[in-house]
């Protein structure tokens, strides 16, 4: 299955807030014999929809997610929490966490089109896994410096929160580079997705792994 490029309202009404999908909020669905009464959901459709909110909030395809999956539940540890763990400190959304992207696919494209250095090296894999000390910046050249900075003044207007385990770094010379850095390994306390249950998105899997 590839990777969703439909309307994104449509998602966020059916699944709640995916703040790396889109800034837009959802209207709350109502049982239309009650609607005061939001509408009853089955169990696996409530474990679907967590899965949902996972693989569209970091944008990705239903063999990626899968995999994750796998490689949480080999490792040490919750599986869920590594699974959260391993989506967070991805390239693309370290970007969109340190506001250098308004979102998860700005930021993808930022990688893919080759505008981002990771230790002063080009980086072109959005699922590149960043690691405690890292340094993140854009490229040198003004098209790179352009775009981050648009990005920055645009998050800037909705400012959020820096994670406890990033670091971003400004200055007051427009020559300098903007730059993060990754302190350390995310915690389940500063994942951005709030709302998520990644228990039942391991119990939507656990046949398949």
């Amino acid at each position: 299955m590839s990777r969703y490029r439909g309307p994104r309202f449509k998602k966020i009404q059916r699944l709640g807030s995916l703040p790396g999908l889109t800034s837009k909020q959802p209207r709350v669905e109502r049982d239309p014999r009650n609607p005061s009464r939001p509408k009853k959901k089955s169990q696996y459709r409530i474990r679907l929809e967590e899965k949902q909110k996972l693989r569209f909030h970091y944008g990705l395809t239903e063999r990626q997610l899968l995999k994750y999956v796998r490689i949480a539940g080999k490792a040490k540890g919750p599986t869920g929490q590594v699974l959260l763990q391993l989506l967070e400190m991805r390239l693309d959304n370290t970007l969109f966490r340190l506001g250098m992207a308004s979102t998860i696919p700005q930021a993808r494209q930022l990688v893919n089109h080759r505008h981002i250095l990771v230790n002063g090296r080009i980086v072109d894999i959005p699922s590149y896994r960043c690691k405690p000390l890292d340094i993140i910046s854009g490229r040198e050249k003004e098209k790179s410096r352009a775009l981050i900075q648009n990005y920055l003044d645009s998050t800037a207007k909705r400012p959020k929160p820096l994670p406890q385990h990033l670091l971003l770094f400004h200055s007051d010379d427009p020559r300098d580079l903007v730059k993060g850095s990754v302190k350390q390994i995310i915690d389940r306390e500063g994942v951005g997705l709030k709302a998520i249950k990644e228990l039942l998105v391991v119990e939507y899997y656990s046949r398949q792994i």
